[in-house]
């Protein structure tokens, strides 16, 4: 008897991709270089909202190596309009989004003319000769002031700047009651307004596009999250027969929402392409990536809470505003209604209603970014469960528990109408605060308050779950979502007995090929070195839906899952007739079929090679192992946490230092210990990053202040603390694989941990709020006007 093979679903392998990426064997999409490719680079608006007068473009089109120059009116006929795939009511209101601005531009940023030269060099030095004529319009930037009668219109044939209103109400839906009722017969009400600032995806590869027309196909390369999608989108877009459009993603370096997206550049590229007949590049700068590619958040919460006196909650209503930016993109319009359905987190609530009120404003669109939706939600709930703790005098801990949904609980019909369907917020709250030594820092803390220290210690709590394997179809189909959610995969066995996966989730720094590989292992039993995994391109990969909402591994890997139950399936009959048994009498583990209680045997590699040379196969059994699937879950998956962080703050400066940072997660089952432990810092550095360093800042007239990393301040690792990571294992029953989704945790539930942290610091000195970011200047001014000092 062999020992049993060590399962490779749980081991900490390190990733199959990084060899060719930490040794500069990339394959970005700037690195190709195609014969006779042209060079592109776009002219951008300096205003943010202006009519366009007079496009002089004849001084450009006689510089050196120049070969064209081109208008919004020159392209006018056939660019259409970006498309938006989330219609959230019949009534939306979404203007024509051209992907070069014809008569009027609408943000700073917004590109203008694109010119093409045979290098990048002339093509940016042309820009310079092109005169255009503006005739500046009012510029509209206030968010709530943009939402109300008689403000100044981003688009005025619409007659407003309200895209759509989006409401859910739990005593309309059934799902719970009256929330003004619950508000009458509060006995204790809190009323919050918070400010979601807007923030700037940042990816390290800025984003880039070829498009060659020359073949029989034109093909696209694109750092793009979704290639399956753009395909689709540029198909219908600019009425190009699908199968005649291919869109690769070669290695793109980071997304997190901000290359979920059909871009202006894109569009342009494929255009020119088409018009010269000749292959060209687009590669965007990081300025322009900061000015011109989508946005994230950008909210106005107004939040209501209903409690007892006790500390039960007993309803929730929520009111948004949310900045659509001056466009609606791919899914701009549905991000805020996301979180729609995570303002309760892990509560529960008897009664909630939530408005999400869209506005436009002059500004670049807000769409997709790493959480999309709810982080926000997240960010409310816990701000508004330590502020009712502030207000009862109750430890936060205490309240939470209080109110959360034990594990005996589950499954639990949430008053949002969701259904979590395995949970134990006790366990991974407890094994966070023993991490943590929660009781021994809030002695510290009592003891800088009675000597009066300057540097005051304060402790955050975030108590969280989010919706991930965002998927089932019919659930995005009911909030008018222009696509389904399912997943497809597909496995080819080789003659040899190696295996090829291809996948329609495109990966982009998750680890696919590394998680893909350990899971079809245990699946067909071959060794872990003997798969690959082919994803990125819709001519390998043709159906697919691509990458985000923590989708990969609970709808993307369970397709991959039900391919290789369907090459073991057509693999039995043919061992069968190997063997000369029935197929009832096998059994298949470890990768080989066993007549059961024998030691008779045949491997899947023999039977993969039986099958190539087909001499000897069943009757009517083609010679094929080759499957695909496509999987729909009937639900989201819901990992949850508890995220816990003490902060130093100096009350005479305002800097806020992390002392310390815990996080115990509950993702389900882990196939991969290594790239989840590598996902989870990097969402804690893009949480912690939005409660301390990152916001877009306009000025007056629209023009982007934040617009380089000298003003716009991403964390680097010398400002982050050493997290402490800890986990429960509450697996997902509604997968095999009782996975739940890892990539978004981290940024979803780290900010309102520091911010409540930072609130805990200064909240005896009268502070109730402090912006985000909570710069030192921002903390050290709320201490000062709360003291009643200078403003």
């Amino acid at each position: 008897m062999t020992a049993t093979a060590e399962p490779e679903i749980g081991k900490a392998r390190k990733r199959k991709e990084d060899e060719h990426l930490v040794t500069g064997r990339t394959r970005w999409t700037d690195n190709l270089v195609l014969p006779g490719m042209q060079h592109l680079a776009i002219l951008r608006s300096p205003f943010a909202h202006a009519r366009i007068t007079g496009v002089d473009a004849s001084a450009a089109r006689e510089m050196p190596g120049v070969v064209a120059v081109l208008t919004g009116a020159d392209l006018a006929g056939e660019q259409g309009s970006l498309p938006c795939a989330w219609p959230i009511t019949p009534d939306m209101k979404s203007p024509p989004a051209p992907s070069l601005a014809v008569d009027a531009v609408n943000f700073a940023g917004e590109a203008v003319a694109v010119v093409v030269a045979r290098s990048a060099y002339e093509a940016h030095d042309a820009l310079e000769a092109i005169d255009v004529e503006y005739d500046d319009l009012p510029v509209v930037l206030d968010l709530a002031a943009a939402a109300t009668d008689g403000a100044d219109l981003v688009h005025p044939d619409l007659g407003t700047n309200v895209s759509a209103t989006w409401t859910f109400d739990s005593a309309e839906a059934g799902t719970g009651g009256d929330v003004e009722q619950a508000i009458r017969d509060a006995e204790v009400l809190v009323e919050r307004t918070f400010r979601q600032q807007r923030l700037i995806p940042a990816f390290m590869e800025p984003r880039s596009v070829v498009v060659d027309p020359t073949g029989a196909q034109i093909t696209m390369w694109s750092a793009t999250q979704i290639p399956h999608i753009l395909r689709l989108m540029l198909a219908m877009t600019l009425d190009i027969p699908e199968h005649k459009l291919r869109v690769v993603a070669p290695d793109v370096g980071g997304g997190f929402g901000g290359k979920l997206q059909v871009t202006p550049e894109e569009v342009i590229a494929l255009l020119v392409a088409r018009r010269l007949g000749k292959p060209v590049k687009y590669t965007e700068s990081r300025s322009e990536s900061m000015v011109a590619a989508h946005h994230g958040r950008d909210q106005i919460q107004k939040l209501t809470l209903a409690a007892r006196r006790d500390g039960t909650v007993t309803g929730m209503k929520v009111e948004l505003l949310a900045d659509m930016g001056a466009y609606l993109r791919l899914v701009t319009s549905g991000v805020p209604i996301l979180g729609a359905f995570m303002f309760n987190g892990i509560y529960k609530f008897p009664a909630y209603h939530f408005t999400c009120t869209n506005v436009f404003t002059n500004k670049v669109p807000t769409d997709a970014y790493r959480g999309a939706g709810r982080p926000e939600a997240t960010f409310a709930i816990e701000r508004m469960m330590d502020e009712l703790a502030t207000e009862l005098s109750m430890d936060p801990l205490e309240l939470r528990a209080k109110n959360w949904i034990t594990h005996e609980e589950f499954p639990f019909d949430t008053v949002a109408g969701l259904t979590y369907d395995s949970g134990n917020y006790e366990a991974a709250t407890a094994h966070a605060r023993e991490l943590f030594d929660y009781d021994g820092l809030r002695r510290e803390q009592a003891e800088r308050r009675e000597r009066k220290d300057p540097v005051q210690l304060g402790i955050g709590v975030s108590t969280f779950t989010e919706m991930c394997g965002l998927a089932p179809s019919r659930t995005l189909g009911a909030l008018a979502y222009g696509a389904g959610g399912w997943e497809h995969a597909a496995i080819r066995m080789l003659p040899t007995g190696k295996v090829e996966v291809v996948t329609g989730s495109s990966a982009h720094g998750q680890g696919h090929e590394t998680a893909w590989s350990q899971v079809v292992a245990d699946q067909l039993g071959v060794p872990f070195e003997d798969v690959e995994v082919l994803h990125g391109d819709t001519q390998t990969s043709p159906r697919g839906m691509d990458t985000y909402g923590s989708r990969s591994l609970a709808v993307g890997a369970i397709a991959v899952v039900k391919a290789a139950e369907k090459v073991i399936a057509k693999a039995r009959p043919i061992a069968a007739h190997l063997m000369e048994c029935a197929e009832d009498d096998l059994e298949f583990t470890e990768g080989r079929f066993r007549v059961k209680g024998t030691e008779k045997a045949v491997g899947i590699a023999d039977v993969a090679l039986a099958v190539f040379a087909a001499h000897d196969l069943p009757e009517g059994v083609e010679p094929n192992l080759d499957s695909e699937a496509a999987y729909d879950p009937e639900n989201f998956s819901f990992p949850h946490g508890t995220h816990l962080c003490a902060v130093e703050v100096d009350t005479e400066t305002g800097k806020v230092g992390i002392r310390s940072y815990v996080c115990v997660d509950d993702i389900g089952h882990v196939v991969n210990p290594l790239i989840v432990e590598g996902q989870v810092h990097g969402g804690l550095a893009q949480g912690i990053a939005q409660a301390l360093y990152e916001e877009a800042v306009y000025d007056e007239s629209g023009t982007l202040l934040s617009g380089s990393f000298a003003e716009y301040h991403v964390p680097s690792a010398a400002d982050l603390p050493t997290f402490t990571t800890g986990r429960t294992e509450t697996p997902a029953t509604g997968n095999p694989l009782g996975v739940k989704g890892v990539g978004e945790a981290g940024t979803i539930a780290s900010t309102p941990a520091v911010v409540n942290a930072v609130l805990d610091a200064v909240r005896q000195f009268g502070v109730r709020d402090v912006e985000m970011p909570c710069t030192p200047m921002r903390v050290w001014h709320a201490i000062r006007t709360a003291q009643g000092g200078a403003q």
